[in-house]
């Protein structure tokens, strides 16, 4: 049998709707404490339906001085900013429009630049010059939004490419492979200084990947996802029971 444990707080509630508004009210609450202590936060955000979701609600049901939010993202496919797979667009649309966040407060991922590692290093000097630093000189967001994919990827850290190795960068630029666009992500030391990560699954198809993750055992080669256990902040995984396996 399979050990497992759980790093951080497992959060399982009914129903879709459920997580985004669970994750929602969790997240609001760092952001306001960030605010509160060191009178600015910074964010990072993800992709997916159930991250937009949770935008939503954050946007429209919590009370946050987005003036004082620096929103930033994790990942960004080689796309345009108005293209349905961007993930700047589902975050404008969910959450930066409805929130009226100031534009000055919005650092795009420019993905679509034609020269994608010298994009991956002027993301990595934003994200040196805007998010505080933590130990080592590791960009520290306040929160960083993730997902779990099917495959075990976190960010746009994939099983089994050398990417989930990198240590020496904060920002890296991610090439074509068969089925999946070029892209710039977040590297593991940024994922793993966060101070709050909150990960967000819906669904039975997830909880093979989960159950990955969660194992005492394990490859962060084959499940990049795994990285999840070393972050050095507060990590609230906030799913529903059936990508829980509870039913």
């Amino acid at each position: 049998m399979t050990t497992k444990v759980v790093p951080g707080m497992l959060i399982a509630v009914p129903s879709a709707d459920d997580v985004a508004r669970e994750a929602a009210v969790r997240m609001a609450r760092v952001i306001r404490d960030a605010i509160n202590s060191r009178g600015s936060a910074t964010i990072a955000l993800s992709g997916g339906e159930t991250p937009k979701a949770t935008y939503g609600k954050l946007a429209i049901d919590q009370k946050i001085d987005w003036t004082k939010v620096g929103v930033f993202w994790v990942d960004e496919r080689a796309v345009a900013p108005t293209d349905k797979q961007s993930n700047y667009r589902w975050a404008k649309e969910a959450l930066l429009d409805p929130a009226k966040i100031p534009p000055e407060n919005i650092h795009r991922m420019p993905a679509d630049a034609k020269d994608l590692e010298q994009a991956a290093r002027e993301y990595q000097a934003l994200l040196e010059t805007k998010v505080h630093v933590g130990p080592g000189g590791v960009p520290a967001f306040d929160v960083v939004v993730l997902g779990v994919g099917d495959d075990g990827h976190t960010a746009s850290l994939f099983p089994n490419h050398p990417a989930v190795s990198v240590i020496d960068r904060f920002v890296i630029a991610i090439g074509e492979t068969p089925g999946r666009e070029p892209r710039l992500t977040i590297t593991v030391p940024v994922i793993e200084q966060s101070r709050a990560v909150f990960v967000l699954a819906v669904g039975a198809k997830k909880t093979p990947a989960l159950e990955r993750v969660w194992s005492t055992s394990g490859s962060i080669a084959e499940t990049p996802a795994r990285i999840i256990r070393n972050v050095r902040g507060s990590i609230q995984w906030v799913i529903d029971k059936a990508a829980g396996g509870m039913g």
